[in-house]
């Protein structure tokens, strides 16, 4: 059944104000149709945010606890409902059928860990200069938030997001990607079952161009929280500084790195190393596109790397004896397929080339398998600064571990980096001295738990990451003090005199 897709602005279910629509396909599949959404525009942006103000003075008034039961209310329809989403989600967005569930269990655990924080402080007690001060530090909500959100994650990462926004006391409107629209409208249709008032949460389709770039720009919107590539983010930092107040919160991808030392287990840094470069097809913002390896471990690593890499299975996402799905479009294709062109003209050694599949494998759809090549470190090459987002990866030779963390560091990212050691001095360098936003030992790039904070440094956020450490960044935090003494006393003892 195809869906008939709509925007939720103030509770209510709309067309977009043009009435143009565009359709959602299956990147496995691009001749079957998943839904129509409105095509939005300014027009529709302005009626959101419209929304999304008026709703905010009610919603802030409520009790933070009661935000919270809300969140609660929808856990309950999600896990009721989480295989049916994780079969659309694999459909709509091309991931294997279980990383579509894992995506909805994350989305899960984002909406329980906001539940439990309700009830958690609200601020900070602070000593006072003087005994008779008490002092103390409150967050409150700013207003209106514009969540603009990728098509890879397109549950949980709305979830990161609107999470700690509504519950402490924001309003939102949430444009998902215009690739995974029928994922984003499930995901609203489930808030308004779970009750959250009208215009609490409104749902805005459409393209960046069109529906993204005036929301972005509304004088009403208080923060832009964003994913997604550097060149979006940086038009929305720019627009955002443009204005007087705007703040942006932009989580923008990376060109991350498993670092394999020589002391390493190799069977565990093989399998990090597929997982890191080769789930969802590449297709992470903390995927690996380069995989370090001291030099005495090299050739042994890459031939069995390539071996292995020979060996996955790529089709239908909701075939379980898949490992990777298809990329999400034609024009992430091309884009890899551009990069694997870049590898070898900078002097790649081709270990495995699956780009092209057999005849019958890609057919239908945005199929392309795994590209694996040798090349040596270099400030000038391209192909290993840039970040590809496809199932491409290079293999490079450092001599040891202070060459390791300069080619890691030598890129304009840095969101998430692996060590795979055995030595945990080694790894502490790593963590010192890298530079990066998720670390991990003996583990893949991979692998975020919504308790901990997720973003990065460089070109890969704006220092105020999301999921757990995002309510910092929705909030004002506000200084409260109060003097309970007859007599005014000043801090720095400043004279309070008069006269």
């Amino acid at each position: 059944m195809v869906i008939e897709g709509r925007n939720l602005i103030g509770g209510e279910w709309v067309s977009a104000a043009g009435g143009a629509a565009f359709e959602s396909v299956n990147p496995a599949r691009t001749d079957e149709v998943i839904g129509r959404f409105p095509r939005s525009g300014a027009k529709d942006a302005e009626r959101a945010v419209a929304a999304a103000k008026e709703a905010f003075p009610g919603w802030r008034a409520l009790s933070r606890i009661r935000r919270g039961e809300f969140f609660d209310a929808f856990v309950q329809l999600v896990k009721a409902e989480r295989e049916p989403l994780a079969d659309l989600l694999a459909r709509e967005c091309g991931k294997p059928r279980n990383e579509a569930l894992a995506d909805v269990v994350e989305g899960i655990h984002m909406a329980q860990y906001v539940f439990g924080a309700s009830r958690m402080p609200l601020g900070e007690v602070l000593a006072s200069e003087f005994a008779a001060k008490d002092s103390s530090v409150v967050r409150k909500p700013k207003g209106v938030m514009a969540v603009i959100t990728p098509w890879n994650f397109p549950f949980a990462i709305p979830l990161w997001l609107l999470g700690p926004s509504l519950v402490e006391g924001n309003t939102a409107v949430f444009k998902p990607s215009e690739d995974t629209p029928a994922v984003g409208h499930r995901l609203a249709e489930l808030m308004r079952e779970a009750g959250f008032p009208d215009g609490v949460v409104n749902l805005l389709q459409g393209t960046g161009e069109e529906a993204g770039d005036p929301l972005i720009r509304h004088k009403d919107v208080e923060a832009v929280l964003f994913t997604g590539s550097f060149e979006v983010g940086q038009l929305i930092r720019k627009a955002c500084a443009e204005s007087e107040h705007r703040l942006a919160v932009c989580e923008m991808g990376g060109k991350n790195a498993l670092i394999v030392l020589k002391d390493a287990r190799m069977d565990l840094a093989v399998r990090a190393g597929l997982l890191s470069a080769f789930k969802t097809a590449g297709q992470r913002c903390v995927s690996a596109g380069r995989i370090l390896i001291e030099e005495p471990l090299y050739e042994e690593y890459c031939r069995r790397f390539a071996g292995l890499a020979a060996r996955i299975r790529v089709g239908d996402p909701l075939d379980p004896a898949m490992f990777m799905g298809p990329l999400i479009n034609e024009a992430a294709v091309q884009k890899v397929t551009g990069y694997n062109k870049l590898a070898r003209e900078e002097g790649g050694e081709i270990l495995l080339d699956r780009a092209e599949l057999p005849d019958g494998e890609r057919r239908g759809g945005h199929f392309m398998g795994p590209f694996v090549y040798k090349l040596a470190p270099s400030p000038k090459s391209r192909v290993l600064r840039e970040e590809v987002f496809g199932p491409h990866v290079a293999l490079v030779p450092v001599r040891d571990l202070d060459h390791a963390i300069e080619v890691y560091n030598d890129t304009p990212y840095g969101l998430a980096c692996a060590v795979a050691t055995e030595d945990y001095r080694k790894a502490r360098r790593i963590q010192r001295e890298c530079e990066f936003g998720l670390g991990y030992v003996n583990l893949p790039t991979i692998g975020a738990e919504v308790h901990l904070p997720f973003g990065g440094v460089k070109r890969s956020g704006t220092g105020m990451p999301s999921a757990a450490a995002l309510f910092a960044a929705v909030t004002h935090q506000v200084a409260w003090t109060v003097n309970h003494a007859e007599e005014i006393e000043l801090a720095q003892g400043l004279s309070s005199k008069v006269d």
